[in-house]
């Protein structure tokens, strides 16, 4: 049972590897894909680990298979990732709160009820980042946006995690201004690793409601930390 979980792991970063890769337009559409040996060689992984992550293109489209021929990119009509353009004033920022506030509950949600044991160790992991960082009276927001990631990955739907990638620029520039905020109390950074924590919490445990609940609250506090009550004017963020 433990090589089967640890041969499906290899499979997922094969995968996701070559799902970036197809969907960047690293590959031509019905460009041939590699031999299922030089994709092991290149992954260093065995060859069904590879035939795992072969099937899982398939399965979402992504690539289709000629008989005696091999493998070959299927035209997707996308050749650059998804993104949401360059982030250029405060409402900005209060738009993507706005869309987080209708993403990430749901996403805790799912995770607290779907994660296993690698997905809920990634988001200890980045909970422990923050914890040396709120330690030292400093606020990392790139352990800050691997903490909510990683809980979008736990939600074992693809969608919470290819829309919060997508928005990595306009999250993390929203998670500097806060840090920023939350440090001119002398209790702010403590609290904001305890929301963090609360939610971790309720997501081990399951408690699927607790986990929307606490994250909702979190989202909201952060942007009610952030603009203060305030609706901002037009400003630039640059």
């Amino acid at each position: 049972m433990a090589g089967e979980t640890g041969r499906k792991s290899l499979a997922d970063v094969v995968f996701e590897r070559m799902q970036k890769a197809i969907k960047s337009g690293a590959y031509r559409s019905d460009e041939r894909l590699p031999t299922e040996h030089d994709l092991a060689a290149e992954f260093e992984v065995s060859r069904p680990v590879v035939r795992e992550a072969l099937k899982r293109l398939r399965d979402q489209g992504l690539i289709y298979s000629r008989q005696g021929a091999g493998s070959f990119v299927r035209s997707i009509g996308l050749k650059e990732p998804l993104g949401f353009g360059q982030l250029q004033n405060v409402s900005d920022l209060l738009n993507c709160y706005e869309f987080r506030l209708t993403m990430e509950p749901e996403a805790a949600a799912c995770a607290a009820e779907r994660h296993g044991p690698e997905t809920l160790a990634s988001i200890a992991n980045a909970l422990e980042l923050m914890r040396d960082a709120t330690n030292r009276l400093s606020h990392r927001e790139d352990a800050d946006f691997q903490f909510h990631l990683a809980i979008a990955k736990a939600s074992e739907n693809p969608y919470f995690s290819t829309a919060m990638e997508a928005l990595k620029d306009h999250i993390a520039a929203g998670m500097r201004f806060h840090g920023v905020s939350v440090k001119r109390e002398a209790s702010g950074l403590t609290r904001v690793f305890g929301e963090h924590a609360d939610i971790f919490e309720a997501i081990r445990n399951r408690n699927t409601e607790k986990a929307r609940d606490l994250m909702r609250h979190h989202l909201l506090g952060s942007r009610e930390r952030l603009f203060e009550r305030r609706r901002p004017d037009q400003e630039s963020v640059a």
